[in-house]
């Protein structure tokens, strides 16, 4: 592992965040029931829930055989997956269901798991025990096809409306097809910015570059819709009223990511899944002012992009540019405009004047990420468009007025110009 120890967040530091959750806000934490009904509230899609059972009185009142197949029979204050039974099909005219298993379940089978939970056997918290029957979330097919037999789950850590640090779980055959790390499950840590898979781990310590039994490696997996699946994060976040949290999501192949629950004590192996520490990144954001959830997946993208090596380009040449490159910057309307810049390494982000920010439509609050501190002052960080050579990507620029009296109106720093090759001509 590379995660510098200084950056690394250990269970009592987790305590300074945990801690600035509101009393309100864990009550989602410890219960599913509560949560759904608050994106139901909301309109943050969850799955659909069929019936909730109170006591075993509540028994009489259910007709399994009417409950549409496949469903989730699970406690409402559970953790780590226990307890949840996931039936993935009812046996056309028979009162006999499978298992995710494909063990056979009889009526009284779902009964004796409903008296189970009830009894607390698999809550983690309280003593009003729930059990809930609730629609079955299929996996998307891109997800499908890494996993055995269970549903793939992302989990999103947010805190002050920025997603931190995100991972997807994979169900194995060792962990039941569950997507849980305790039992075996994978984790794949997820580049924020771009939704690419950049680190594999098996279990909670093993660290892997391939899936076990497969030559298919762990990095370059494109999580789909991932833009939606932080915003849906940090949207739930929000109207929980959590400052850090750990958001659990599904990704439905026609609805799009799907909140599975909220936690407000989110384990700490995401880092591990990442080879990155959490510290940092909580610095990193702590006291930003965030206006909306678009506006925290902005900053998280900016912030916390890994450099994604494609590994199918290894050994192709880079190309060359100058240390005076000809670019091109999007306006607010996507048009392209050519202009002079200078690389400066000794810059780790890029610079803009304040006039081609302006004159591009750039330099107004809805651009406006954050302000940080520079020789200058403390200055905007704004979003900006650039292609350099072939490559066209988007990248957070400080705003200078020095700049706007020199030739060039962007300086390019060392985050934008990795990839390329610097000379005294382009290629």
């Amino acid at each position: 592992m590379s995660i510098k120890p200084s950056h690394i967040l250990g269970h009592n530091a987790r305590y300074r965040y945990t801690a600035l959750n509101s009393r309100e806000s864990k009550k989602f934490g410890f219960s599913k029931l509560k949560t759904k009904e608050l994106l139901k509230l909301h309109n943050i899609p969850t799955a659909e829930l069929y019936h909730v059972f109170e006591s075993p009185d509540d028994l009489e009142l259910v007709n399994w055989t009417n409950i549409p197949a496949p469903f989730v029979l699970k406690p409402a204050s559970g953790s780590a997956g226990k307890g949840i039974w996931v039936i993935k099909e009812k046996i056309k005219d028979k009162s006999i269901w499978i298992d995710s298993q494909g063990e056979q379940l009889e009526e009284d089978d779902l009964n004796l798991h409903v008296h189970n939970i009830l009894d607390g056997e698999f809550s983690t918290w309280g003593s009003n025990h729930k059990a809930l029957v609730e629609e079955m979330i299929p996996s998307h097919p891109k997800l499908a096809k890494l996993s055995y037999k269970g549903t793939p789950d992302i989990r999103v850590i947010v805190f002050n409306s920025v997603p931190i640090m995100a991972m997807a779980r994979i169900p194995t055959k060792e962990s039941g097809g569950r997507a849980n790390l305790d039992q075996g499950a994978i984790a794949l840590g997820i580049d924020i910015s771009s939704g690419i898979t950049v680190h594999g781990i098996y279990g909670k310590k093993k660290i892997i570059q391939t899936f076990p039994g497969s030559k298919k490696k762990v990095r370059g997996i494109m999580i789909p819709q991932w833009t939606k699946v932080l915003e849906a994060a940090v949207l739930a976040t929000n109207v929980a009223g959590y400052k850090y949290m750990g958001a659990d999501l599904f990704i439905h192949p026609e609805k799009g990511p799907m909140i599975v629950e909220l936690n407000g004590y989110p384990g700490l192996s995401i880092q591990i899944a990442n080879d990155a520490g959490l510290k940092k990144r909580l610095e990193r954001v702590e006291g930003l002012e965030v206006r909306n959830a678009q506006h925290g997946v902005k900053i998280a993208q900016a912030l916390f992009a890994e450099v994604f090596i494609d590994e199918s380009k290894i050994g192709v040449a880079m190309p060359i540019i100058s240390y005076r490159p000809t670019i091109q910057v999007y306006d607010d309307k996507h048009k392209p405009h050519t202009t002079d810049a200078l690389i400066n390494t000794s810059r780790y982000r890029s610079a803009i004047s304040q006039e081609l920010a302006e004159e591009l439509g750039h330099y107004d609050i809805e651009d406006l990420l954050w302000r940080q501190k520079e020789i200058e002052g403390t200055v905007p960080v704004i979003e900006v468009e650039l292609k350099i050579k072939d490559r066209r990507f988007k990248t957070a620029m400080v705003v200078i007025k020095r700049l706007n009296r020199t030739s060039h109106k962007i300086e390019l720093g060392r985050k934008d110009v990795q990839g390329f090759l610097v000379g005294d001509y382009e290629q």
